[in-house]
């Protein structure tokens, strides 16, 4: 437990920082304590790019591009599902500190109250680079062999933790505004149908029917998109860019989400 007095007393952003960093480090000690809410959506984002990869990387010529591996088109998809599978981790740290009463301590003291997201929301980020690090060398050893080289790995894993960082941003304000375990971790399930919304198995131009529609307004898409590119076209400046526009919006709404969240807890302290 983090004592008070570790805390600065400033106020303001020059004390953001080192209690962003501390409270990212205690979330960290506590969830890796618990491998059970790691390992999980590890396990299952690796099982289905090994199933994907085994139905139906033999029939992927028949809609993908000539030169496109079936493995670098459905690897973003298993990186998208790690980072909604983690994305519950820290609301649910926060639910357990609401639970224990620490939270509300730590909340009258002076410490600045976006760190009180931030800490959490980092310590999840940390561990879905950690998830995507594994799945993307479970890719390689399957054969993947990305378009834009090992250097690929770096952006795609950055499209990851910036998902991964935004989905925690809905559970950590469900967290704050119920306190409630089950509700936080019913939260995450919120953006699963996104996952199927957009261009999951197949191009975005070989979509038809309302599904095309549905997947042009996805934010994931272009994400995917993005990702795909690295994996399959190489450097594509301008897809790469709306992924990042994309990512970063959906961060910026559950982040904003997240602070109503803690709007709400603190009338309550």
């Amino acid at each position: 437990m983090i004592a008070d007095g570790e805390f600065t007393r400033r106020q303001g952003f020059a004390a953001l920082l080192p209690q962003t960093l501390m409270l990212m480090r205690r979330a960290l000690i506590v969830n890796f304590r618990i491998p059970g809410i790691i390992i999980p959506p590890l396990l299952i984002s690796a099982f289905f790019l090994l199933i994907y990869d085994a139905q139906l990387s033999g029939v992927s010529g028949q809609f993908l591009p000539v030169g496109h591996s079936y493995l670098g088109s459905i690897l973003p998809l298993s990186i998208v599902r790690a980072a909604l599978g983690g994305s519950s981790i820290a609301g649910q740290t926060i639910v357990t500190d609401i639970s224990s009463g620490y939270f509300n301590k730590l909340a009258l003291t002076p410490v600045n109250r976006a760190a009180l997201l931030l800490g959490p929301m980092l310590a999840n980020a940390l561990i879905v680079a950690l998830q995507v690090s594994v799945i993307f060398s479970v890719g390689v050893l399957l054969g993947l062999r990305p378009a834009t080289g090992i250097l690929g790995f770096v952006p795609t894993m950055l499209f990851g933790v910036v998902l991964g960082v935004g989905f925690s941003g809905l559970t950590v304000g469900i967290a704050l505004m119920t306190g409630s375990s089950s509700a936080t971790g019913g939260a995450s399930f919120l953006f699963f149908p996104l996952t199927f919304l957009t261009s999951t198995f197949v191009p975005n131009d070989q979509l038809t029917g309302w599904i095309r529609y549905a997947a042009a307004l996805n934010p994931i898409s272009y994400v995917l998109a993005a990702m795909r590119s690295l994996m399959n076209e190489g450097w594509n400046v301008n897809t790469l860019l709306i992924g990042v526009i994309s990512a970063g919006l959906l961060f910026a709404c559950c982040f904003s989400f997240a602070l109503y969240g803690l709007r709400v807890r603190s009338r309550k302290i």
